[in-house]
């Protein structure tokens, strides 16, 4: 029931990915072949926000077209997202485990990080149900628990939120009084799955401080009359509102949230009582701190204190989108939610009223889709494959194999092309090239600026803002993106550049004065 449960909510989401082509929604971006090259595990100008994820798509690219990967990539959070939390809740009726997979499959927070294309975070929210029973298996010293939690942490450690959320989950869980040795081992196995991006934090050139408008530009927004609170509450509240659906702007939607609540205060006793001692406890002592994270940006004095930390302290940066780390509050609330269902429809039934029991437990499976129902069809159709144009390709031949940097313009991190229906994507030329792209790391949220790291891209951002020819950069090679909307390109700042390839959506140009 269960699988069939976790395959009907995957199908709802993802029915357009039927059709041939790739999504491409900001920061989720695939092409057809994404080259291999060092950078992708050591970037020696940027941090390493994609490390380890761009190296694992790259070597299964070699293998694998993309939009099998996008589709397996995304099929895989949906059904392990809805799998795990069916499995995780300690339900005694049957029908309490697929509304714990539903209501877990279909939060707000999974809404929107997908629209903003943070699949690798919900790699991280997909298993964090079987990492919470794997570590649960650990604390209570299961044959090979310890194993089956290593695989499971795997794929959340693919960034570097999903891998701080993975080693706290584990921390905090697996610790008991009298079996330090095991904790020990169970918390140095996450933190060395850590390593890639640790080590390439350490390694890189960039910057590891970061802009301090970024706190109130990241910073967790609200969405209805509710506030920030009630969007935090009802695990959506992200920073960008072109990725909120729609329903979540419904006068209705913090009357879901409240409900959902009153359900989780009812559930949470139950669940203490059937999970073993102290764990249900600890779980909710990690989604207190998930919450607080998402409230730093917002909360006056920890928000001027936050904005000290990112560019005082290497790595603070992290905390800046603090809604990112709802994902143990989402889990919790969910279980506890489907638990407190339950005791009503229990409590019902005890009265003579079994259809009223029964149809509680179907109101509370069908509440998360009735609510947002906007999620379904790909986002309500946001969420479509489309095809690159043919330049991508004659471009990526001709840069095959060549040596030097590569210049993408117009200079800008985004991009909203027309053939991708006006839909905000990140450039997708880095992955797409066999070579190393520039692109403007600074971000525009809003109206506000937030500066980013790689000191390359700014020296290169000062040439071109003082109006200096693209040649005075020292950059081999420079690519014209004609529709990717942005700043258009100013022709005089092309002058000395010898052009190699001319279509109707990309221009490359050669520098002859490069080195």
């Amino acid at each position: 029931m269960l699988v069939a449960t976790g395959l009907a909510v995957t199908v709802a989401v993802l029915a357009p990915l039927a059709a041939p082509g790739l999504v491409l929604s900001y920061d989720m971006v695939f092409v057809p072949h994404q080259p291999w090259r060092a950078e992708l595990v050591a970037p020696g100008e940027s941090l390493p926000r994609a490390v380890p994820l761009d190296a694992l798509v790259s070597l299964a690219s070699q293998v694998a077209p993309g939009w099998l990967l996008q589709r397996v990539a995304l099929a895989a959070i949906l059904l392990t997202a809805a799998i795990g939390a069916g499995r995780l809740v300690p339900a005694r009726h049957p029908a309490t485990r697929p509304v714990a997979a539903v209501g877990y499959a279909w939060t707000p927070y999974l809404a929107e990080r997908l629209l903003i294309g943070h699949w690798g975070l919900l790699l991280a929210y997909g298993v964090l149900p079987w990492l919470v029973a794997a570590a649960i298996a650990v604390r209570e010293q299961r044959p090979k628990a310890l194993r089956r939690l290593v695989l499971v942490a795997l794929p959340a450690v693919v960034t570097p939120t999903g891998g701080v959320v993975a080693l706290a989950t584990v921390a905090v869980l697996v610790a008991r009084r009298g079996a330090a040795r095991l904790t020990a081992l169970a918390v140095g196995a996450v933190l060395l799955l850590n390593l890639p991006w640790l080590m390439a934090t350490a390694w890189t050139r960039a910057d590891a401080r970061s802009d301090p408008d970024g706190v109130a530009a990241f910073s967790a927004q609200a969405e209805n009359w509710s506030g920030v609170l009630g969007a935090l509450a009802g695990t959506g509240g992200i920073w960008n509102a072109q990725t909120t659906p729609a329903s979540r702007s419904s006068p209705l939607a913090p009357v879901a949230t409240v409900l959902l609540l009153a359900l989780a205060v009812l559930g949470f006793r139950t669940l203490r009582r059937r999970w073993p001692a102290g764990v249900a406890t600890r779980l909710a002592v990690l989604a207190a701190g998930g919450f607080l994270a998402a409230l730093l940006g917002v909360l006056p004095g920890l928000a001027t204190l936050l904005g000290w930390a990112v560019a005082t302290v290497p790595g603070a940066g992290l905390l800046r989108d603090g809604q990112k780390f709802l994902v143990p509050y989402a889990l919790l609330l969910v279980l506890a939610g489907a638990l407190g269902a339950e005791r009503l429809a229990a409590w019902a039934t005890a009265r003579g009223a079994v259809a009223g029991g029964r149809a509680l437990l179907g109101g509370a499976l069908l509440l998360p889709v009735v609510v947002m129902p906007d999620l379904a069809f790909g986002a309500a159709g946001r969420l479509r494959p489309v095809q690159y144009p043919a330049d991508w390709d004659a471009i990526a031949r001709r840069l095959d194999g060549q040596p030097g940097e590569v210049l993408s313009l117009p200079f800008g991190a985004y991009r909203a092309y027309p053939w991708n229906g006006g839909r905000t994507v990140l450039d997708p030329l880095p992955r797409y090239v066999d070579a190393e792209v520039l692109v403007d790391d600074t971000l525009w949220v809003g109206t506000t600026e937030v500066s980013g790291e790689n000191r390359r891209a700014a020296e290169v951002g000062r040439v071109l803002g003082a109006g200096g020819p693209v040649a005075a950069t020292g950059v081999r090679w420079v690519v014209v993106q004609r529709t990717a909307g942005g700043r258009p390109v100013d022709v005089a700042a092309l002058t000395g550049l010898r052009e190699v390839y001319a279509g109707p959506e990309l221009v490359l140009y050669e520098n002859p004065s490069a080195p």
